[in-house]
């Protein structure tokens, strides 16, 4: 008999894996895959860039015959549709001769959504589904808020001085927040698609938006611009928040600047996560981070956001919250 704390743990690992491809592998989800014999890995995947080849795909091609009778984690339903890409995961289940899958999640895509679950168990595969999937959940959420909203999930960003402000009343903004926090905040842009600012940060910081830490220059995101003018040479643009959920192959979009910008995107309730870096620094009369949000009774300010992570960065402080949403 499966031991439940093993399987939390190894489907933990899965999920950790899942995230390497985060940013990466859009138009698929960012799925992550071990396979156990006996209590040994013996195979480990997650979706490579472009989503292909599949987290299984990976992890049984490292397993090879050590995969006959062991157990696959899996964070997402091994896909059932026909693709030219490639194989059908649950196929490679069968074929390889697993003896028991763990499914964090099921696969919201039509295209399986519960297909690839019934297939293994006809060919005698044991199936449990639902182990860590909200964890699972929020690893993929660009994936899964495009097959549930049908736009990528967003994250907003906002380096703040202890009152609030993003920058000088004359604009002036480097460095409220010292290195560390910014190496973290390049760590980000590597684990999404694109990147969008609006017209005044262009103006004023005229930013790179790539990343800048050794080893993963080559993720940096697409560069979007929100502007009603005309496109600019190496930008992308769109005209208004909604607008992001026509991007294609873009499952997850951080939001760097500015104020405007980032209450556009909170009045739309479009933010599904904020990072906010605050410094032990006080401006006064700055530039305040967020712009009006259309908030008329501080009662709706009250039970929208979740704290889920908290760290100091240098002499600086991270603060993770996610949106509370009811569907």
């Amino acid at each position: 008999m499966a031991d439940p704390a093993d399987d939390r743990r190894f489907m933990a690992a899965a999920i950790a894996l899942s995230e390497r491809g985060r940013g990466l592998s859009t138009p698929n989800p960012n799925v992550g895959c071990l396979i156990v014999r006996d209590g040994a890995v013996v195979g480990r995947g997650w979706t490579q860039k472009g989503g292909r080849p599949h987290a299984e795909a990976q992890a049984l091609d490292q397993a090879l015959d050590q995969a006959r009778g062991a157990t696959a984690y899996v964070t997402l339903e091994p896909c059932f549709h026909l693709s030219p890409r490639g194989p059908r995961c649950a196929d490679l289940m069968v074929r390889a001769g697993v003896k028991r899958v763990v499914i964090a999640l099921r696969d919201p895509d039509p295209r399986t959504d519960g297909q690839g679950a019934a297939y293994l168990r006809a060919h005698d595969i044991d199936v449990e589904m639902g182990l860590m999937a909200r964890e699972a959940a929020a690893a993929m959420s660009g994936f899964v808020l495009r097959q549930t909203l049908g736009r990528p999930a967003v994250t907003l960003k906002l380096g703040l001085s202890l009152d609030g402000c993003i920058a000088l009343k004359d604009g002036a903004s480097r460095w409220i927040t010292g290195e560390a926090a910014r190496a973290h905040a390049h760590l980000e842009r590597a684990r999404h698609d694109a990147i969008l600012v609006g017209g005044g940060t262009l103006r004023a910081d005229a930013p790179r938006l790539d990343v800048r830490l050794k080893g993963l220059e080559d993720r940096s995101p697409r560069r979007l611009l929100i502007t009603r003018g005309p496109a600019l040479k190496g930008w992308e643009t769109v005209s208004q928040p909604d607008d992001i959920a026509a991007l294609a192959q873009v499952d997850h979009l951080l939001i760097e600047g500015g104020s405007a910008t980032a209450a556009a995107f909170l009045r739309a309730d479009l933010v599904d996560r904020l990072l906010l870096y605050r410094a032990p620094i006080l401006i006064g009369s700055g530039l305040p981070g967020i712009g009006d949000i259309g908030l008329s009774d501080l009662a709706q300010a009250h039970g929208g956001w979740r704290l889920t992570d908290e760290r100091r960065l240098g002499e600086d402080r991270l603060e993770v919250y996610e949106r509370r949403r009811t569907a």
